[in-house]
């Protein structure tokens, strides 16, 4: 039977941090612990993210985060918000009293560890990319645990072995289940399906170049298409109206809140390689066409892309050459090829890492040693947000 802790989890305020952060604050609280979040402003406001959490025992804590560029004229503000965020997170510990914090990546995390550090609280880091980030690097000699994606990380010190842990990334309790179905069955003359997910960046070349590459399929194949895409504002009635003209079915939307279903009936995902969607592509088990995103940072997607392309389950085509006759000639090779579809899917699915919330959740109580604390008073019945005002650096 697990003792009830307390456990505070920071992440920065995107998809790729606060989703498997949500995903570790679930398994944590199925298992009777009560959960703080840390993040910003963007972050707490990531529809279906911390907002339906059993019980409502999921504290949401918004704190200043500076970030630090590489303009120094905006460091003394930005050490200023870090400052302010680490007094307000010290604050957080004396009413909490967590048994241990970790953090997700971004900015936002990196007061929330500083102030545990500060006060002597068991601290772990999780990295969702296949380089570590600008804020785990910081901090990653300095915390008890470092928990891993992928079971190479590149700027990972050798000298940091002996606490790094293979954990996976995180994934939704949707996707997880994915696992458990077959891949969609598919004939010659079946609906071929393909999910195009681009992200709130970079998405536009996808608009651009997706729909004709798909043009240039045979006719056969092409008519046998069903896509659902994911477009920018900007681009969407454009690619809504070139499906039109090849009369291709097309759903598109800017966003989509049901993505784990989409990628279940999915035969083909053309996609970016941000963490997350490596995770749910592996999880499921679904073949994909990765196109990284050449402006991330230090290059973590093209990192990112490599085992699942390695492994068999991908094709990745950097950005400079992700022209619609190459998708096409990628899509033929993958589509048309007998059996070639499921035996990517079955390779995908060999990297896929299920059981990372539940692991990560294992790691978290071996490092907390903290007393039991069933404190309603401290607990609170009801999630809360703290905002900076007037707070002291």
């Amino acid at each position: 039977m697990s003792i009830s802790r307390h456990f505070v989890l920071a992440a920065g305020g995107t998809g790729g941090h606060m989703i498997p952060a949500h995903a570790v604050a679930e398994e944590l609280m199925a298992r009777g612990h009560h959960v703080a979040l840390v993040t910003d402003e963007r972050g707490a406001k990531i529809p279906g993210i911390f907002d339906h959490a059993p019980d409502n025992r999921a504290q949401v804590h918004v704190m200043p985060a500076g970030r630090m560029t590489k303009n120094p004229s905006s460091w003394p503000g930005a050490l200023k918000a870090i400052l302010a965020g680490r007094a307000m997170a010290r604050r957080l510990n004396e009413t909490f009293r967590p048994t241990a914090v970790v953090g997700f990546g971004g900015y936002p995390a990196m007061p929330a560890l500083l102030g545990a550090l500060a006060d002597g609280i068991p601290t772990a880091i999780h990295e969702q990319n296949a380089v570590l980030g600008r804020v785990n690097r910081l901090l990653a000699g300095r915390v008890d645990a470092i928990a891993t994606a992928y079971p190479n990380v590149e700027r990972l010190k050798d000298g940091y072995a002996g606490k790094v842990h293979l954990i996976g990334n995180p994934v939704r309790e949707e996707v997880k289940q994915l696992r458990e179905e077959d891949f969609p069955a598919l004939t010659d003359e079946s609906v071929f399906r393909v999910l195009v997910i681009g992200g709130s960046q970079g998405a536009t070349i996808l608009s651009s170049v997706v729909p004709e590459g798909l043009s240039m399929l045979p006719v056969a194949l092409r008519r046998r298409l069903q896509v659902t895409q994911q477009c920018r504002a900007e681009d969407i009635d454009r690619v809504r109206k070139t499906y039109a003209e090849m009369e291709i079915p097309a759903d598109l939307a800017t966003y989509f809140n049901d993505v784990p279903e989409k990628l279940g009936w999915s035969h083909l995902v053309i996609a970016r390689a941000g963490a997350s969607t490596l995770a749910e592509l592996t999880c499921a088990g679904r073949p994909a066409i990765l196109i990284p995103l050449p402006s991330a940072m230090d290059d973590h997607q093209t990192a990112n892309a490599r085992e699942m392309t390695e492994a068999g389950g991908a094709r990745t085509i950097p950005q400079a050459r992700f022209t619609a006759v190459e998708l096409a000639k990628q899509m033929q090779k993958m589509a048309l090829e007998p059996g070639a579809l499921l035996n990517a899917a079955k390779r995908a699915r060999g990297c896929g890492r299920p059981h990372a919330a539940r692991d990560m959740a294992d790691l978290l109580e071996s490092i907390g040693t903290a007393p039991i604390l069933n404190d309603p008073v401290r607990v609170g019945p009801t999630p809360t947000t703290l905002n900076l005002q007037g707070v002291p650096a």
